[in-house]
């Protein structure tokens, strides 16, 4: 069981990582990875959604008809979000109207509904739930270094906070770096790093 569950972490954090190896989920990463904050709330929400989603799709598996599985697995993984977007409304509506519509959006993440059918339709709860989080930390793993370079680089910030040298008047911020276009290319830049260091280690063996 132990390896099992080694093996379900290394596929979500590292060998089957949702943005940089299946390249999904690219929606969120260029539009919420401006400020670190906004990206862990966005990023604790896909935790909550997809872990619970690939669950409750796991626990229906035996009751769920074949030809209609997709839309039942939309409808859990509508539930799971809709939670989140009224608790955000009531409880942070600052955050919420920060993060917009993306919330949402989360309904249609392919990581969500891949995970439902790739994993979730077909194991049991446990190994269902333990891939969902894991898969969701490897998506927010990602997320979190991008959005922190974002921050720093274009606003000499980090979860609001000034950073040495990129605050002072030493640092021109580069402006670029918290519109789209600076989530597009900082996105290619780690998926190169991360893919050249897989390579070289594949080199090793």
């Amino acid at each position: 069981m132990k390896s099992e569950h080694r093996e379900l972490l290394a596929q979500g954090l590292w060998k089957n990582n949702p943005i940089f190896r299946q390249v999904l989920g690219i929606c969120s990463t260029l539009a919420v990875t401006n400020l670190v904050l906004n990206t862990v709330v966005m990023c604790a929400a896909l935790v909550f959604t997809l872990g619970l989603s690939a669950a409750t799709v796991s626990l229906l598996r035996r009751f769920t008809p074949r030809n209609i599985r997709m839309m039942i697995e939309t409808l859990i993984i509508a539930f799971y979000v809709i939670i989140v977007d009224i608790v955000l409304k009531a409880y942070w509506p600052e955050m919420s109207r920060n993060l917009g519509p993306y919330v949402g959006l989360i309904i249609t993440n392919c990581i969500v509904m891949g995970r439902c059918e790739a994993c979730a339709i077909s194991n049991p709860v446990g190994k269902a739930f333990l891939d969902g989080v894991y898969n969701a930390l490897g998506y927010s793993f990602i997320l979190l270094i991008i959005a922190t370079i974002r921050e720093v680089m274009g606003m000499g910030t980090f979860l609001g906070m000034a950073v040495p040298y990129f605050s002072g008047p030493y640092w021109d911020k580069w402006i670029i770096f918290v519109m789209p276009p600076g989530a597009l290319f900082v996105l290619a830049i780690v998926t190169w790093v991360f893919r050249s260091i897989e390579l070289k280690a594949k080199e090793k063996k």
